[in-house]
């Protein structure tokens, strides 16, 4: 995405760190703390700046990305999403929030290509993305969207890929930061640990290689 779309649709919102904060430390059982991790469309640096790891990179097309991360996260620019300047098998963990639904299938094919190719043997890629099940009523509203999963298409995308899901969480957080619901570290904490879970729009799927 251009910087237009940071501008309009996906401008910082002032409680974001600390609500990744809390979508962090849930995460963090998936990330050994020797692995190296990529965050692949990294936007404002959430998760790749507050997960635990041992190297951390952001990767993302739009250049200002770079003056997101913190000091102990290396940025590299892609030309594309799937172009991405990292060694084979470098990868113990890829994180992907919120960036299939704005590639075609093609893109998308070419991306998990290269994941192929980045990805350790035993590799994980942990995704976070909106679930059409369950936000179809505002999911077009974003005018980048070019695509729609639920938790059924994308499982069984990973499954064609080569993955088996170490984890499935169809009902996972709101929809976007628009959601009216109050946004705060506490309230994340408490939200991730209910079973029941208002408004929940996004999903999560963890997958190993």
């Amino acid at each position: 995405m251009d910087s237009s779309y940071f501008e309009t649709r996906y401008t910082p919102h002032p409680d974001r760190k600390q609500v990744w904060q809390a979508i962090c430390e849930y995460l963090q059982k998936f990330v050994a703390p020797t692995s190296v991790v990529a965050d692949v469309g990294a936007g404002y640096c959430d998760f790749i700046n507050q997960i635990h790891a041992r190297t951390k990179y952001a990767v993302d097309t739009n250049p200002d990305g770079a003056r997101w991360c913190a000091s102990d996260v290396r940025f590299i620019k892609a030309t594309t999403n799937h172009a991405i300047d990292l060694p084979s098998r470098s990868l113990d963990v890829v994180m992907v929030s919120n960036l299939l639904e704005h590639l075609s299938p093609q893109e998308c094919s070419s991306l998990f290509d290269r994941f192929d190719d980045l990805l350790t043997p035993s590799g994980k890629i942990i995704v976070i993305q909106p679930n059409y099940f369950y936000c179809y009523r505002s999911y077009w509203d974003d005018f980048t969207h070019v695509r729609a999963f639920s938790h059924l298409s994308l499982r069984d995308f990973l499954l064609s890929r080569g993955y088996r899901i170490l984890s499935m969480e169809k009902r996972f957080l709101p929809f976007s930061f628009k959601s009216h619901l109050p946004k705060s570290y506490l309230l994340t904490k408490l939200y991730l640990a209910s079973p029941w879970r208002p408004r929940a729009g996004q999903m999560l799927i963890v997958a190993q290689r």
